[in-house]
C-alpha cells in the first residue's frame, strides 16, 4: 500500500466509525423525542393513544376544576378543545385562560392524561409553537399577547 492509500483507509475509518457512532445516538434518542401538538393537530393528524406528546394551547375560561390533586382543564386553541387531567400540584402561574404546555399522552377515550404541565411566566408569555400556529391560521393578535414579552 502506498502512503496516499493508507490515509485514505484511515479517513474511511473514521469516516465509518463516526456513521455508527452517529446512529446509534440518533436511535437512542429516538423514544426520548416528545412532538408539540396543538389541540387541532391532534384532531387532524389522528396521534395515537399513549404516545408521549406536548400538548399546547390556553386553557379555557370556566374549565378548570379541581378535586384534591386531581386538576381537569380544557387546553383550546382557538379552533378545537381537549379536555386534560393532570394529578399533582399544578405550578402556580397555572390560571385559566393563560398559555399551557402539558406533556402527557392521549387516552383511548381522546382525554388528555398530562404528566407534567408547564405555565407561562408571565400573563403575556404563549409558547413558540401556539403563536406560530395562531400566526398561520390568521388568528394572531400581537397587541394581546407577545411571545414572552414581560411588563
Amino acid at each position: 500500500m502506498t502512503r496516499k492509500q493508507k490515509r485514505l483507509s484511515i479517513l474511511a475509518g473514521f469516516a465509518v466509525v463516526l456513521a455508527l457512532a452517529t446512529t446509534l445516538v440518533l436511535v437512542a434518542l429516538r423514544d426520548q423525542i416528545v412532538f408539540f401538538y396543538s389541540p387541532s393537530d391532534i384532531a387532524e393528524r389522528g396521534v395515537a393513544a399513549g404516545e408521549p406528546i406536548r400538548l399546547g394551547g390556553l386553557v379555557k375560561t370556566g374549565s378548570w376544576t379541581r378535586v384534591g390533586e386531581t386538576n381537569d382543564f380544557v387546553v383550546t386553541d382557538g379552533q378545537t378543545e381537549m379536555s386534560a387531567r393532570y394529578v399533582g400540584i399544578l405550578p402556580d402561574l397555572f390560571r385559566e385562560g393563560q398559555g399551557v404546555v402539558a406533556e402527557g399522552s392521549v387516552t383511548p377515550t381522546g382525554s388528555f392524561l398530562a404528566s407534567n404541565v408547564l405555565a407561562k411566566h408571565d400573563e403575556n408569555y404563549m409558547p413558540r409553537e401556539l403563536v406560530e400556529e395562531l400566526k398561520r391560521r390568521g388568528e394572531w393578535e400581537p397587541e394581546d399577547v407577545a411571545l414572552g414579552a414581560s411588563r
